[in-house]
């Protein structure tokens, strides 16, 4: 039986150019003057960028004369922009920002997705005033948003953020494009401060320091970050201000965010990271058993009885769990994002889908407008790409109860301050678990056949035996012909805990990645499940 499936395809044509490196840091006084004796080495115009959104409306006005005339009314709302990563195709604001300036457009690149760390009906959220007289729930401490743009913007990147917590006293700087005398020409501006401590709602408070020639203009700068003034780390997202003090949201809350929503990115901005990393590499060398990895008997004993060998306890309990694991996930409606790429570019590719599973099987519908339900996910015209089919659920089926295969416990160890148990299989190719179809696509026809291979991986569980990480390697060594230049191919699935409606917590996937090497080109597929979904059926039996 065919448990899960990964197709390569190598499709012959000419490859994609690399995408272009992160420009050199350097510094700019023009843009912002200095206002302290530390010599700054970042250019922080290329990381902090204006938002803005004017609307006109035409309408007509009374003139002096008694006649209608023209009129122009002019809306305009301003924020900031932080770039997240090297490439700055994500763009960090805050909440309010977000649903205030009602941006399509930064620096001219079009936003495609918008994630809100918080929102109206969130537990916590309290009502809060703009000058323009909109009021707008939401959580203050969580008062974040992220753009995602089309592309990235050029000559932009990402800086380094700081996860200690600042001292009463130290010295910082605030960056942020504030309205000008002549909007919407707006400026960076560098705003002196120090740290006063944290509030009752959970933000960062900083005092400003005072200049009495020069008056202090915040206005348009929420969205911008505020810097230790001696390393140039971010220490907090500006929120909110008035004449004396400044409130940015916390750096932490941040990671919380990005990781929710853009888990492969957040490994890349903030490594260190209690959560475990969607491509994290094994612990362990390969496990590769005896050639009688799977014995089903042992020898007769004297009495002339056979018996099944005992395995040890924490294995048979990682077999009960993955099989929960997996009949946990035979119905339910999630998002799945996709993204494609090769090497360590940035994606070439990307698509989400609305996956319906049924009964163990899964339909897809594009997202989020899609009418036509598929079979499975439409793969993008690349020179190269793979696609991770099912493993989130054929994986802890293949190490449940149902197949028997050899595992071995590891030693414990230690990820992100987790202790971790950690179990290795191995499914040999008579095992036939683990096929491999390789596709060549020459335009007018493709080749493809599926070889079955060897397989083998690990599973991180926490304390409790609950799966969190597990992974598959295909055993590609032996280079046969069939696999069609295709050398390695490995899958990486953690999982975790989503709480819906009336029902109990339970383990769903959150991110799948896939790669494989063809020759000296590495193609991958990064895979991010959210909106979880659950089919129930409830049946009433009426008695006459």
């Amino acid at each position: 039986m065919i448990l899960r499936e990964i197709i390569p395809i190598l499709i012959v044509g000419s490859c994609l150019s690399p995408a272009a490196a992160a420009q050199k840091i350097s510094p700019s006084s023009s843009t912002v003057p200095p206002s302290s004796t530390v010599e700054h080495t970042q250019d922080f115009s290329e990381a902090v960028v204006p938002i803005t959104s004017v609307r006109i409306t035409p309408s007509v006005k009374l003139g002096i004369k008694g006649k209608l005339g023209p009129k122009v009314d002019l809306d305009a709302n301003f924020g900031t922009g932080l770039c997240l990563g090297a490439a700055c195709r994500f763009i960090v604001t805050n909440y309010h920002v977000a649903v205030t300036t009602r941006v399509h457009k930064i620096k001219g690149e079009k936003i495609i997705q918008r994630y809100l760390a918080t929102g109206p009906n969130d537990n916590g959220a309290t009502a809060n005033t703009f000058p323009s007289g909109d009021v707008f729930p939401y959580v203050k401490k969580r008062d974040l948003a992220i753009f995602e743009l089309r592309g990235p913007l050029p000559r932009h990147h990402g800086l380094t953020f700081s996860l200690d917590e600042p001292e009463v006293g130290q010295e910082v700087e605030i960056y942020g494009y504030p309205k000008g005398i002549l909007n919407p020409i707006r400026k960076l501006t560098r705003f002196p401060a120090t740290f006063k401590g944290p509030t009752k709602s959970g933000l960062l408070a900083f005092d400003y320091q005072m200049s009495g020639d020069k008056p202090i203009r915040v206005s348009g700068a929420s969205g911008g970050i505020v810097v230790d003034r001696r390393t140039e780390k971010i220490l907090g997202i500006l929120s909110e201000t008035n004449e004396t003090t400044a409130l940015a949201v916390q750096v932490q809350t941040l990671v919380e965010f990005v990781t929710k929503v853009q888990p492969f990115l957040a490994q890349k901005i903030f490594p260190a990271t209690r959560d475990v990393s969607p491509l994290s590499a094994d612990l362990y060398p390969k496990f590769a058993p005896p050639s009688d990895h799977n014995p089903r008997f042992v020898p007769r004993r004297a009495d002339g009885l056979q018996h099944r060998p005992e395995e040890p306890y924490e294995v048979s309990v990682l077999r009960k769990k993955a099989q929960l694991l997996a009949d946990g996930m035979r119905n339910f409606i999630a998002v799945q994002g996709f993204a494609w790429g090769s090497g360590d570019k940035e994606p070439s590719a990307e698509a989400a889908y609305e996956v319906r599973v049924i009964d163990g099987v899964q339909r897809f519908r594009s997202y989020p407008e899609g009418k036509k339900e598929l079979d499975e996910a439409r793969y993008p015209r690349l020179s190269g790409w793979v696609i991770p089919g099912d493993a989130w659920s054929k994986l802890p089926t293949m190490v449940g109860t149902e197949f028997r295969l050899k595992v071995h416990q590891a030693a414990d160890v230690v990820v992100n301050e987790q202790r971790m148990k950690i179990f290795q299989y191995y499914a040999s190719v008579e095992d036939n678990l683990c096929p491999f179809a390789p596709v060549e696509d020459f335009g007018f026809f493709t080749v493809s056949k599926a070889v079955a291979v060897a397989c083998y991986g690990e599973v991180w569980t926490d304390e409790d035996t609950n799966i969190i990480r597990m992974s598959e390697h295909l055993d590609l060594s032996d280079k046969l012909k069939a696999y069609r230049g295709w050398e390695d191919c490995q899958v990486v699935l953690t999982y975790g805990w989503v709480k819906l409606a009336d029902e109990p917590p339970r383990l769903v996937p959150l991110t799948i990645f896939t790669e494989a090497r063809d020759k000296k080109h590495i193609y991958w597929c990064r895979g991010q499940f959210t909106d979880y979904q659950i089919f129930t059926s409830r049946l009433r039996l009426i008695v006459d």
